[in-house]
């Protein structure tokens, strides 16, 4: 079955939140997404809110920038969340974007390089294990969670060029992709995320989460052509979904048929009731979606 999300977009104020959480675990959606956007809103606080307000819907983090977290405490935040809900909390970590990091002074010159080394080192931490690494970003002397998870989580990564992709496969256990991905895209990414799966000798299947810009409503064509022109993008119909929820399932079905395990659909970031785009991405795209 393909799975179904939303994301609760950072441009809203934190105290939404809660609401938020409560309707998508009480309506019975599958996947709620939160963002670590600069300077908005953090993610390990925000899902643990969310986690702590909800009983059984899962909660995303898509994506933690690597450049600003220290491995050894992403190790520590992820494990708490894993033993305080087990099988519920969904951790992303990334490049994070570049001019952010610049402007914070945590831009990193090997990007690829950073992600390689943090992976390696917070799946290990992870898995109980102790850690001695002397990377060209990742330095670790003899570490060890005192409380790690009973059992490992996935950890996913995000990623968007050829080496990224390559890199996730052999590194990461899953796979987030942006909402600028067609279904073409999608099949790309899961060749290159194959290929480094191969190379590392990975088995097992390893999950691809992608976004999808989506917008309903009388003025949804509108709302979605500006958020996309927005982001720097030309307005493509692959490259988002505007339109009642037949619209919205087939194109939900479309990135499912070229490889997508769970599609989380992302609202504009002018939404104008976001908590009726849950209702609609539950009670009516859900259905129509096998």
């Amino acid at each position: 079955m393909t799975g179904l999300g939303v994301v609760f977009r950072p441009q809203l104020p934190p105290e939404r939140l809660r609401a938020m959480a409560r309707l998508a675990d009480e309506s019975g959606l599958e996947e709620l997404w939160l963002w670590e956007d600069c300077f908005l809103e953090g993610g390990i606080s925000a899902a643990a809110a969310a986690l702590a307000w909800t009983e059984r819907v899962r909660i995303g983090v898509g994506l933690l920038p690597v450049p600003l977290r220290n491995v050894a405490v992403t190790a520590m935040e992820a494990a708490t969340l894993h033993r305080l809900f087990p099988g519920r909390a969904v951790i992303g970590v990334g490049h994070g974007v570049q001019d952010w990091m610049g402007q914070v002074g945590a831009r990193a010159e090997s990007p690829v390089t950073l992600l390689r080394e943090y992976l390696y080192a917070l799946r290990a931490l992870l898995r109980g294990e102790r850690v001695s690494t002397d990377g060209r970003y990742v330095k670790l002397d003899d570490v060890a969670l005192d409380w790690p998870p009973a059992e490992a989580p996935e950890i996913l990564a995000g990623a968007t060029g050829p080496r990224s992709l390559r890199l996730s496969g052999a590194h990461a256990d899953g796979t987030i992709l942006t909402a600028s991905t067609a279904p073409e895209g999608v099949r790309r990414a899961r060749k290159l995320i194959d290929e480094g799966r191969e190379s590392a000798g990975r088995t097992g299947h390893h999950r691809v989460i992608v976004y999808l810009h989506t917008a309903t409503g009388p003025d949804a064509v509108a709302r979605l052509r500006a958020e996309i022109e927005a982001g720097g993008e030309e307005s493509l119909p692959e490259h988002g979904v505007a339109g009642d929820a037949d619209a919205v399932a087939k194109a939900v079905q479309r990135l499912a048929d070229a490889g997508a395990d769970t599609v989380v659909l992302q609202p504009t970031a002018d939404e104008p009731d976001p908590e009726r785009f849950l209702r609609f991405a539950v009670d009516e795209v859900r259905p129509l979606v096998p």
